[in-house]
């Protein structure tokens, strides 16, 4: 998908300033390495997202758009920075569908910075999804979902959901369903949030590596390859 071909699409980045992320990493990492790999997830997601030319990227900061980190991300990739505002998860993200449309968006993908290895095709499909669905959710592994994408604002879609569990993703398809949402899924993928995570990420990358593909994250391959935060 060209930019020609996306000009109603977008693309939003939610992320966490550093320190207040990868806090179940601290105890393998460090809070210093925790931190690092947080910033380095959250540039590759916005350099990926930007080289794909999928369509204008914006990168929706929490608590607020402050940290240091968020004007580099800005200065670094273009993406132009916001913040997420009140509320739990559910509503944040409903204000952030709410104003790509209102401001004349007809297909918004939201997606975390967890998931280093996801295929930016994944993204491309969730666009293609949207010509005739009207939500497309990615699962995650965890429970939860690594993308949610829409092609028009769905009320309740966010609500009752309980954040941080398992139960997210089937709590989000049910809100949908209720809604009458017409429902694509995209394949599983993980993301990085706990030492498990941080296993499967390093076995990974050194399997894609065995089998002679680059994983296209030079940064966090360094994050995974240390001995500790020192060498970071």
């Amino acid at each position: 998908m060209t930019a020609s071909a996306a000009d109603s699409c977008r693309v939003m980045v939610f992320a966490r300033a550093p320190g207040e992320a990868k806090t179940r990493l601290i105890p393998a990492l460090g809070a210093a390495g925790a931190a690092a790999l947080h910033r380095r997830l959250v540039m590759h997601c916005l350099r990926a997202a930007s080289e794909s030319r999928l369509g204008p990227v914006e990168l929706w900061c929490a608590p607020d758009t402050s940290d240091p980190f968020f004007r580099e991300c800005e200065r670094r990739h273009g993406a132009g920075v916001h913040a997420q505002g009140e509320g739990d998860l559910g509503a944040r993200m409903a204000a952030c569908l709410a104003e790509q449309f209102q401001a004349g968006a007809d297909r918004v993908v939201l997606v975390g910075s967890d998931s280093p290895t996801l295929p930016i095709t994944f993204i491309e499909q969730a666009f293609d999804m949207l010509r005739s669905a009207d939500v497309v959710l990615g699962p995650a592994t965890d429970g939860g979902y690594y993308l949610i994408g829409g092609a028009r604002a769905v009320p309740g879609l966010f609500e009752p959901i309980s954040w941080g569990t398992s139960a997210v993703l089937r709590e989000t398809v049910d809100a949908a369903v209720h809604a009458g949402c017409r429902l694509a899924l995209l394949p599983p993928w993980y993301d990085v949030d706990t030492w498990d995570d941080w296993r499967m990420l390093q076995g990974h990358l050194a399997a894609m590596r065995a089998a002679g593909k680059d994983p296209g994250v030079p940064r966090t391959e360094q994050v995974a390859n240390a001995r500790g935060a020192e060498s970071l």
